[in-house]
């Protein structure tokens, strides 16, 4: 009887033809999943709307040795971390303390019960914080000036470095207007000038209201008229906005409209929100780049999200929480999250362009700090109350003090960054 033999095909010879079409199809699927979800979502750019794809980077995931994210040399990444009790709070001043104050950020004049949330501060994964050093700042710019462009939480965080300074030294007004937008503060023991510039969408706006009864027109490729000549000068500009582009807006382009977001209008493509804030942060950083006197650093400060949840009002809802979140408590925020992408994805555009001029452009990237913060806004003690009632709510801007005292201790960070180590990232 004869013997039968059986061949087996060895395993790597099998494996051999697969691995060779299987690996490079996943390569390809992984990065045009990584490039689908970092580019913002192609909604996000609306590649099809006059978008110059030459100022776009080709990929934006964030590399080790490129990284945008606030750091303490190379070692500690300060965007990410979270809030520690500290009982001693508040650290730097008082509602009582002499310093300007926007009474719709003076919570405790108003009432506020709690003073919890004066008594935390930011612990950043990685290192310590230190506590905000007003001489040392103060020494940092003395002889310079530094300009806050952007909406009322520029403002709010322009007050909020005042009172941080107020221990050390005071201010003379040299606003010489009676014009809000604007405020300008001499230190003259340092030489030092402190500047507001009022602009909510940083571009030329027209019908610019709070509740507007008819679309903004936003003119997205040309500038605000005012502000590049009040900065042109400054050592530190500190740019931010955001929030406006929710309201009904009609963009303008070339002279023309192009487009809205919620305007509700027939035979006009609703773009979005988030293609005026592109364009219109593109406009600012590119203007500041061609600005030929400016020599400045430039700072953006990412977006710092509401808290109006809907647990005791109707509507737009209210922030009665006197604790900050914890991560798990958190929810993922689509609006914010979309908004600080952009934000990402236009630094690293102006970053690269402005150093090809010598100009240095920075981040300020609050945005996963603040979104743990519910209990630091103003909610209804920002007003008098309207007979027995408190009925408005404002859980966008920030009381005074509280935690967006720590947007200014990041700030001082990143100048003695720049002034003992120079370019670091």
């Amino acid at each position: 009887m004869g013997t039968t033999t059986q061949h087996s095909i060895p395993w790597p010879k099998i494996l051999k033809p697969i691995l060779i079409i299987l690996i490079p199809t996943l390569v390809l699927v992984t990065f045009i999943s990584l490039d689908y979800n970092l580019d913002n979502l192609p909604f996000l750019k609306l590649r099809d709307i006059n978008v110059d794809e030459s100022l776009t980077p080709p990929l934006r995931c964030r590399a080790v040795n490129d990284s945008i994210s606030l750091r303490l040399g190379d070692k500690c990444d300060m965007s990410i971390g979270k809030w520690v009790p500290y009982p001693k709070g508040p650290a730097y001043y008082t509602n009582n303390s002499r310093c300007v104050i926007q009474d719709a950020q003076n919570c405790m004049k108003y009432g506020r019960p709690d003073t919890e949330f004066m008594k935390w501060r930011w612990k950043p994964e990685d290192c310590e914080l230190p506590l905000f050093d007003a001489a040392r700042f103060l020494e940092i710019v003395r002889g310079k000036s530094m300009a806050f462009v952007g909406d009322s939480l520029a403002r709010n965080q322009m007050q909020s470095l005042g009172c941080m300074l107020s221990s050390v030294a005071s201010f003379v007004e040299q606003s010489n207007t009676t014009d809000i937008k604007f405020r300008r503060w001499f230190y003259p023991d340092y030489n030092f000038t402190l500047q507001l510039s009022r602009t909510p969408f940083l571009v030329k706006a027209r019908g610019v209201s709070p509740y507007p009864a008819k679309p903004i027109d936003l003119y997205l490729d040309e500038v605000h008229e005012v502000w590049p000549t009040q900065v042109e000068a400054f050592d530190y500009v500190i740019i931010s906005i955001g929030h406006w582009f929710a309201k009904p807006v009609m963009y303008h382009e070339k002279g023309k409209v192009v487009g809205c977001s919620s305007c509700k209008e027939k035979n006009i493509k609703d773009l979005t929100m988030y293609y005026g804030y592109r364009v219109a942060l593109e406009t600012a950083f590119r203007t500041l780049i061609n600005l030929r006197p400016f020599k400045g650093i430039v700072f953006l400060r990412t977006i710092s999200p509401t808290h109006f949840a809907a647990e005791e009002m109707k509507g737009r809802g209210n922030c009665i929480r006197t604790r900050p979140f914890e991560k798990r408590e958190m929810k993922y925020d689509w609006y914010i999250s979309t908004f600080h992408m952009m934000q990402m994805d236009e630094f690293r555009v102006a970053k690269r362009k402005g150093r090809e001029r010598g100009l240095k452009f920075r981040l300020l990237d609050v945005t996963e700090a603040m979104s743990m913060r519910p209990d630091g806004h103003p909610n209804h003690y920002w007003h008098p109350p309207v007979g027995n009632k408190r009925q408005f709510y404002d859980c966008l801007h920030w009381c005074l003090p509280g935690p967006i005292d720590t947007w200014n201790e990041l700030l001082l960070q990143q100048l003695k960054t720049e002034e003992n180590e120079g370019e670091t990232y």
